[in-house]
């Protein structure tokens, strides 16, 4: 699947790439050991992200830190973040109805991230 389609019904976008970026699908009805890894390593993503976070905010509040070290929190931010909506689109693939998931466009610039 390119990267400048939409949502195919049936296939879960997973929570990791493709060697050279390219999205790894799932045709799945959700209940398979492929799901529960990829609902497992969602979740991890998820974690690290508010961990990060937490780390964010405490470095930020330390006028010693160096640009170097606020360099690193910059691009674990910037993984972290991609990770989540990379969750957000995935998630919201699989909810029926219009809007997010509906199939018609693909959510936010997560595709060109990748």
């Amino acid at each position: 699947m390119s990267g400048k389609a939409g949502p195919v019904p049936g296939l879960r976008l997973l929570p990791w790439s493709q060697e050279g970026g390219k999205q790894c699908l799932l045709s799945t009805d959700g209940d398979g050991y492929a799901s529960r890894l990829a609902d497992d390593v969602e979740a991890a993503q998820l974690d690290m992200g508010t961990e990060l976070l937490d780390h964010a905010g405490a470095l930020l509040g330390e006028s010693t830190a160096s640009a170097s070290e606020l360099r690193f929190l910059a691009h674990r931010l910037v993984e972290a973040l991609h990770d989540a909506l990379r969750v957000a689109d995935s998630r919201g693939r699989r909810i029926p109805g219009p809007g997010v998931g509906s199939g018609k466009e693909i959510v936010g610039r997560l595709t060109a991230a990748e």
